[in-house]
């Protein structure tokens, strides 16, 4: 592995095997055979040939987010592609493609100056390769759907060791699972994907303090029928720590807000929002804003931390449903944020040629998650995300692979066509099983 790979190559005895290994949620604790860093997909098919034929395993992946399906990574090598550089974008014809170490803050930036927006998620840190293949869902879905349904082409080397171009019309079937169906199938190199034209849209957040929490939950609740797809709006309770990443006048205090991008012009947003707006906010940062600035929105931690969270896709919630999350999720829960998208529009509609992961069911997104001190902490930690998805299960329609950081079965996230397609796609392309993803595809079933 050394010799075929100019980046580092680290093992266990390495100064810094600690950090090369290690995922975005401190809580793993991971352990592969060796972590490979290749410059180039040359050498990515280098690390697949020497892998192969020593009947170990590839684990692909670049920021290390939502690794705890993968499990411990025995007998695995650990392949990092941040390595992977290259940003072009093609202003005239909205088109970006870029290298797979690239995450989303390094694009969201100059496809904002150029009047362009891409379809990325809620943290900036995220890679754009992983978000991706996982469906990729962010503030602009509601008008524009998933992520991978903007995909336009796949660069990635096979288990046979060949570098591919996948389209529409070059490996169709590999082309169709890659979207949606994550890393189960190749090291991804590349990717290419569609921008959108979007210069201002109104955007930001209103805070109110907790205490104001069910009233504000109920009203946003009862305003989603209301909206249009060019809004999308997230609903969120939170007990924020006093760590720098948090705005100060927020550090270390209880909140519900309601945070929304609309792409239309403030009167007609400013309107949309109206009954939030009456509740009285004490803060409200809406403004006509750049698209860029939609990649601080929601406030995502910027580096790794220790956490537990929990997860479900629902059709709607009831007025008690809501005041019994607000009693569970305060502050003695050892919840730090339970976060409702407003999902439904584009999400909920089929695209001709989507991939695999083409649509989400349901109205409303959960994800809930918690930074435990210790093992005390841990346990009422978990109890109290468990009460969570109890009180909202009735209303639960399934779940977004993209949330679901534990080992569970991969079938749930697909229906039964979908899934006996993606394991005739992996069987084709890898059939002896050489590709770890987070939630695993097998060759056969």
């Amino acid at each position: 592995l050394s010799a075929a790979v100019t980046g580092r190559v680290m093992f266990a005895d390495d100064v810094g095997w600690d950090a090369a290994r290690e995922a975005f949620n401190l809580l793993l604790d991971q352990h592969p055979v060796a972590v490979a860093l290749p410059s180039n997909a040359r050498e990515v098919a280098k690390v697949v040939e020497l892998a192969r034929e020593r009947e170990l395993r590839i684990a692909p992946r670049t920021t290390g987010h939502n690794a705890g399906p993968l499990g411990s990574l025995e007998n695995t090598v650990l392949l990092d592609t941040s390595g992977l550089a290259g940003i072009d974008i093609d202003v005239p014809s909205a088109r970006v493609h870029v290298g797979a170490g690239t995450r989303w803050g390094e694009v969201i930036g100059p496809l904002s100056d150029a009047g362009l927006a891409a379809l990325h998620g809620s943290s900036p840190d995220v890679g754009i390769v992983g978000y991706s293949l996982g469906g990729g869902m962010g503030w602009l879905a509601r008008k524009y759907g998933l992520q991978a349904n903007s995909v336009t082409a796949v660069e990635l080397v096979t288990a046979e060791g060949r570098h591919l171009r996948c389209d529409e019309l070059h490996e169709p079937d590999l082309f169709w699972a890659l979207r949606g169906g994550g890393g189960n199938f190749g090291v991804v190199t590349g990717i290419e994907f569609d921008v959108y034209p979007v210069a201002q849209l109104y955007a930001g957040g209103m805070m109110f303090g907790f205490e104001r929490a069910a009233d504000v939950l109920q009203v946003w609740n009862e305003l989603l029928p209301e909206l249009p797809e060019e809004m999308t709006t997230w609903a969120m309770l939170l007990h924020l720590p006093d760590l720098p990443f948090v705005p100060e006048p927020m550090r270390g205090g209880s909140f519900a807000s309601v945070l929304g991008a609309f792409l239309g012009d403030e009167e007609e947003g400013r309107e949309l929002l109206r009954p939030v707006r009456n509740l009285g906010p004490a803060m409200d940062t809406f403004a006509m804003v750049a698209p860029d600035a939609l990649g601080e929105l929601a406030m995502d931690p910027p580096h790794p931390l220790p956490y537990l969270s929990a997860h479900q896709l629902l059709d709607g919630m009831t007025p008690a449903s809501v005041e019994a999350l607000v009693a569970t999720a305060d502050r003695t829960s050892n919840i730090s944020v339970v976060q409702l998208r407003h999902t439904g529009g584009a999400l909920a509609r089929p695209v001709p040629g989507a991939g695999a992961r083409a649509t989400l069911p349901g109205r409303i997104t959960m994800f809930a998650l918690g930074i435990p001190g210790d093992e005390a902490s841990a346990a009422q930690l978990r109890s109290s995300l468990r009460s969570v998805e109890s009180i909202l299960a009735p209303r639960q329609t399934g779940r977004y692979a993209s949330f679901v950081e534990e080992p569970t079965d991969t079938r749930l996230f697909f229906d039964a066509a979908s899934w006996d397609r993606l394991c005739r796609v992996k069987r084709l392309y890898d059939p002896t099983d050489l590709f770890r993803a987070n939630h695993h595809v097998p060759p056969s079933w």
